[in-house]
């Protein structure tokens, strides 16, 4: 009696195949196992031992990033000493590198905008042919944070005057502050004892951009602040990348004079991201500090002893002299503030958020 050979490779190759398939499925039962037994903070009732095993994680995570840290800079020098390219290093994804494209966004070829610099509102303060001056007044309600934040404004903003709203409406401000050859006014807007609005109006012509004002902090607030001198301040402005963007931060730009005083080493700042305005203003400071090496080529003295030379060192470092506030555009107009009969050049809607990487500055 004969076997058929091919038959028994075929069994045998079923056989294999079945404890593989064994295999991977213990391996699945375990890792499965594993994962119910992970207790997750959220399931934990308890608030100690929840914080307990949230630190615990937290901690695992850090030593993991530090390994990964680790093996990559071993690699670069690795490479470096081969003499060759170290391995690109990956770019995490923000909401910032992701942004949906748009149309508007300023390129620096763009002969247009270049073009219409020279004929928009601002074109006379930021080719130095006319000082800024600026009158800061409140609304009609005003609150006990509201003067203080003021006198901080009058201190950031050179050449400002602030004068009492009193019973005046807006349109009789702003054909005074025209007659007396203001460049713009802004209005601090309270809410509930709060600063919660700024307007920003250009005189004679426009245009009026309206502002949600929060997260005030005064400078009292802030730790180890400093005291800005009378000095111009140099001026930053960040990200406004869009023709929106451009145009409201030449507005912000027609608030300061063009002509900073570098000995003062007052900088403000106006950083945007994600359409949100941050303000800061500081002081950068220079210091000199020594720092003292024994080295072994270091020279000894009479006695024996080894001769510590000092080097002296120059660091720079920053002194926030306040405040801080954070802005967000909800329109600007056309001309100067009319509510009833104005045009508007861009107001915010809900229907625009849309998505979180869709930004207009």
């Amino acid at each position: 009696m004969t076997v058929d050979r091919s038959i028994w490779q075929k069994t045998e190759d079923y056989d294999d195949d079945v404890k593989l398939d064994r295999k991977e499925k213990n391996k699945m039962k375990k890792m499965d196992k594993e994962k119910k037994k992970e207790i997750l903070p959220s399931m934990i009732k308890n608030k100690e031992k929840r914080s307990a095993v949230h630190a615990k994680l937290k901690h695992q995570k850090k030593v993991e990033k530090r390994k990964r840290l680790k093996t990559r800079d071993a690699e670069e020098k690795h490479a470096l000493e081969l003499g060759e390219e170290p391995p690109a290093r990956k770019i995490p994804r923000t909401i910032e590198n992701t942004r949906e494209l748009d149309e508007t966004v300023c390129q620096p070829d763009d002969e247009e905008l270049f073009a219409g610099n020279d004929a928009d509102e601002f074109s006379s303060i930021l080719k130095r042919e006319l000082p800024p001056k600026i009158l800061i007044t409140t609304s009609r309600f005003n609150s006990t944070r509201g003067p203080a934040f003021i006198s901080e404004l009058l201190e950031v903003i050179p050449n400002a005057h602030y004068y009492k709203r009193g019973t005046y409406d807006l349109k009789k401000i702003v054909e005074y502050a025209k007659k007396q050859d203001f460049t713009s006014l802004i209005v601090v807007h309270t809410n509930r004892r709060e600063p919660d609005a700024l307007l920003i109006i250009g005189l004679p012509d426009g245009p009026t951009a309206h502002f949600k004002l929060s997260r005030l902090v005064l400078r009292k607030d802030i730790k180890n602040h400093g005291n800005p001198t009378s000095h111009d301040p140099e001026l930053v402005l960040t990200n406004f990348t869009t023709r929106l963007g451009h145009r409201i931060g030449r507005l912000i730009q027609s608030l300061f004079p063009q002509e900073p005083n570098f000995r003062g080493r007052r900088v403000v700042t106006f950083h945007n991201q994600r359409d949100y305005i941050f303000f800061r203003h500081h002081r950068y400071i220079f210091e000199t500090k020594e720092s003292k090496n024994s080295d072994s080529k270091a020279k000894k003295g009479k006695d024996g002893k080894v001769e510590r030379i000092t080097q002296q060192k120059v660091i720079a470092r920053l002194q926030e002299c306040g405040p801080q506030f954070t802005l967000k555009l909800r329109s600007l107009q056309h001309g100067t503030f009319d509510t009833k009969g104005g045009e508007y050049e861009w107001v915010h809607k809900p229907e625009m958020d849309t998505s979180r990487r869709r930004f207009f500055l």
